[in-house]
């Protein structure tokens, strides 16, 4: 098999084992190609346990600018025993082997159509190192300078990225390049350097920036006005508080007194971390909380009690993989219904849908607005893929000149002037009522908020006619929710096409790679992105326009097919099913496949351009 020959073009994967150390040395590496400047989308596979399990962290190289998984992997850097024949077996027919050959292994454990590079790491390591702790660290370091080596990398940049990684810490900095020059030698000595697989100086990357969602969502809760954080710990949400109380500290601390102008408190658990945020909320300040599935579920009735007392809260949902404890360090799109329909009645809430770190920060700081204007919970729906993998992505920005919006807040002199206040009102036909917050006025306004039914000026009511209005009136404030959600994004294929695509979130740098790859395939696929719930007209008027529609994402019920077919009244047969939930971000490959194989099943023939005769 003549080994694969790309420069620029090819996905890395390292497999380690958990506590080891090696994903910074992994990061140094993914950074170091982006200093060369060719975008890397790196994903970091890791277990829920402390250490001692097997932890991969999966690098797409991508001169095109991918950045969703391709699917397979050109190079392994087989670091882990463990998980070896797995590993060996994932490599691509041409592809490179990279081992610690301290310890000769069996040509029955190689594959004779991939080329193998071994380097006595171990050995190495003990030659040089004394202490046990630095063998190890060290020995990552040393495995990406010969990586360096063999990719052709220059190893200037990756010197210079570890003096900038250990600025003010001298010793570091010259330990780190020593190790990553002995393996950078001992490539460079012993092996074909550099291999088929290269790095090649690029102008790809720009001004692009290198964040994960979770930190974005973070900084979009501190331009959105948030002041308020309740929270309980929880993977892999955990870092947003972080990085808010980050943020927080270097802008919402008074210059003048160093007092903080801001409130992060841990509860005892999710549910007391809700119940802070509601009682703030409805106090006035713009509070949130991020959690995960588990925390949803614990959060249930108090998300009725803000749906029905109409209460402005932000919630941030970092999805993993479920039901119960389910898969905690893995990925998917499995909270949508939980989300959309949560508490028991009749309830039914905004959710967003950010597709990378840029919308995380732009969607995040968007939905205290919405949450405001509408006077309703509005969850923010990102995953772990999103959330806990650095991300290239356009640099965030932010307009001086934009304002709060509040929403319909009665001010004293409004009250004063004798306007008719009902709490619960509806004056102009969008369903959304006046409210008033606590200290606005002395004697005029209404505060005390109940779950239990009311008439339209807040007074206890068990009358049907009541609880009919206030129900009618939530569910058109939710039709007014669809004219303010971020609207979709449609891609018309390059030529006319009955099929249609749908996806959301995470699958969107996967699903753009697919749609190229079926374009290859004479196959054509209009998509759409969806950005909120509840559905924009354009969502329902996409599906009607078009003969089939995929579905994509990333569960095992097709959690968002269910509220097309709910919410939009669509024919089941129309909607196809294109779901991955194992676990690990979906592939481009998965993607393109899956619908060509279906369309394939049912002898669906693409639409020919009509050439003129």
């Amino acid at each position: 098999m003549k080994p694969i020959q790309s420069s620029n073009d090819f996905v890395i994967k390292f497999a380690n084992v958990n506590g080891s150390g090696s994903a910074s040395a992994n990061e140094l590496f993914a950074r170091a190609i982006m200093r060369m400047g060719v975008p890397v989308a790196p994903r970091n596979i890791f277990p829920s346990n402390i250490q001692g399990m097997p932890t991969w962290y999966e690098m797409r190289v991508s001169a095109a600018g991918w950045l969703g998984r391709r699917g397979g992997c050109d190079l392994m850097v087989a670091m882990n025993p463990q998980t070896w024949d797995r590993d060996v077996a994932e490599i691509e027919p041409g592809g490179y082997l990279f081992y610690d050959s301290t310890k000769a292994q069996p040509r029955s454990r190689f594959r004779e159509d991939i080329t193998v590079l071994g380097i006595p790491l171990t050995e190495i390591c003990n030659r040089e190192y004394t202490d046990a702790r630095q063998r190890q660290l060290f020995k990552n370091i040393m495995y990406v300078g010969a990586l360096t080596a063999l990719l052709g990398i220059d190893f200037s940049v990756v010197e210079k990225l570890i003096a900038d990684q250990y600025r003010g810490k001298d010793k570091l900095i010259g330990a780190n390049v020593n190790a990553l020059k002995l393996g950078y030698d001992h490539a460079r000595a012993n092996l074909p350097c550099p291999i088929g697989l290269r790095v090649e100086r690029a102008d790809g990357v720009g001004d692009k920036i290198f964040i994960n969602g979770n930190n974005a969502c973070g900084l979009g809760a501190v331009y959105g006005g948030a002041t308020v954080a309740g929270w309980y710990p929880i993977t892999p949400s955990t870092s947003v508080i972080e990085a808010f109380s980050s943020y927080c500290r270097k802008y919402r601390t008074d210059p003048d007194n160093g007092m903080a102008r801001y409130a992060i408190v841990q509860a005892e658990d999710e549910l007391a971390s809700i119940g802070m945020v509601i009682g703030a909320a409805w106090n006035g300040a713009r509070a949130f909380t991020a959690t995960s599935g588990p925390g949803i579920s614990l959060m249930q009735e108090f998300f009725g009690l803000a749906y029905f007392a109409e209460v402005p809260v932000v919630v941030f949902n970092v999805q993993r993989g479920g039901p119960s404890t389910g898969m905690p360090t893995r990925t998917q799109q499995s909270d949508l219904i939980s989300c959309a329909y949560a508490s028991h009645g009749d309830t039914k809430h905004v959710l967003l849908f950010p597709e990378d770190p840029y919308e995380c920060f732009t969607l995040g700081a968007q939905a205290f607005d919405l949450a405001d204007r509408l006077q309703t919970p509005v969850f923010v729906l990102l995953d772990l893929d999103i959330g806990m993998n650095d991300r290239l992505c356009h640099p965030f920005d932010w307009d001086d000149s934009r304002r709060y919006d509040r929403g319909k807040v009665m001010t004293a002199e409004m009250l004063d002037a004798g306007r008719n206040f009902g709490r619960y009102l509806d004056v102009d036909g969008d369903g959304i009522p006046w409210r008033t917050i606590p200290g606005t006025h002395p004697t005029k306004g209404a505060f005390f908020s109940r779950g239990t039914t009311r008439n339209a000026y807040a007074k206890y009511s068990e009358a049907g006619t009541d609880y009919v209005y206030n129900m009618e009136r939530l569910r058109h404030k939710l039709e007014t929710a669809k004219k303010l959600v971020p609207a979709p994004v449609i891609k018309p294929a390059s030529q006319p096409t009955r099929f249609g695509a749908i996806y959301y979130g995470s699958t969107s740098p996967a699903m753009a790679e697919a749609s190229t790859l079926l374009e290859a395939q004479d196959v054509h696929v209009d998509t759409l992105r969806v950005r909120g719930f509840p559905f924009a007209d354009e969502v329902i008027d996409f599906i009607d326009q078009h003969e089939v529609v995929f579905v994509i994402e990333q569960n095992e019920s097709g959690q968002l097919r269910m509220l097309l077919l709910t919410e939009g009244e669509i024919d089941p047969k129309k909607l196809i099913r294109v779901l991955h939930y194992d676990g690990t971000p979906i592939t481009a490959r998965f993607i393109s496949g899956r619908i060509a194989d279906a369309l394939s099943e049912h002898k669906v023939t693409p639409l020919r351009k009509q050439v003129a005769s």
